[in-house]
């Protein structure tokens, strides 16, 4: 885990991969690990979360499994890969609930979740800086984690709906992901 100090005294945190299975295994139930697997593998917002349906689901023959995000920030459209254990998850739990939001509570509700696992997660490692993840860090973390697997910037911003190659560098492909500084480290010999 890695934080960075904003000007406003807040904290940027980008999760290991590690850190992001630890996060998964502390959700309580399939729809608590479905919320946290669309921000940490997808890179959606809180709001977005909260609105994907079955229907948004699309397989491409070339690209595999997507996600249509119909309404993201400032209501721009856009599709993101999305891992087949969460396309499984989708569908599991789509067969129970029928069309409609899959996660279906407030954002209200996803911050008092992480919060909730947060403090938890602080205290089992005895590591704090679990206390200052938020829901937008697993975004933070998805595009993070994409940088450490040197995915092409484009793809990145397309995916992640960004249409700001400085808002994204400044605030998400940092190199804050451990797995990246431990790669870089690598680069120097005397380190």
């Amino acid at each position: 885990m890695h934080l960075e100090e904003t000007d406003t005294g807040e904290y940027r945190v980008w999760l290991s991969t590690d850190d992001i299975d630890e996060l998964l295994e502390a959700a309580t139930d399939p729809t608590h690990e479905l919320a946290y697997g669309l921000g940490v593998r997808c890179g959606l917002r809180s709001h977005e979360i909260t609105a994907v349906e079955p229907s948004h689901l699309k397989e491409d023959d070339t690209i595999g499994h997507l996600l249509q995000v119909p309404q993201g920030k400032g209501s721009k459209y856009r599709e993101t890969p999305v891992p087949s254990e969460l396309v499984t998850q989708i569908k599991t739990i789509a067969k129970y609930q029928g069309e409609g939001p899959i996660v279906d509570v407030s954002t209200r509700t996803l911050r008092n979740w992480i919060e909730r696992d947060r403090a938890a997660l602080a205290e089992q490692t005895d590591d704090d800086r679990w206390c200052y993840v938020s829901m937008h860090d697993l975004r933070r973390s998805w595009a993070g984690q994409l940088r450490a697997a040197s995915v092409e910037p484009p793809a990145v911003l397309e995916w992640g709906g960004w249409s700001d190659l400085d808002t994204f560098l400044n605030h998400y492909r940092g190199i804050g992901v451990p797995e990246v500084q431990a790669e870089e480290r690598a680069k120097v010999s005397w380190l």
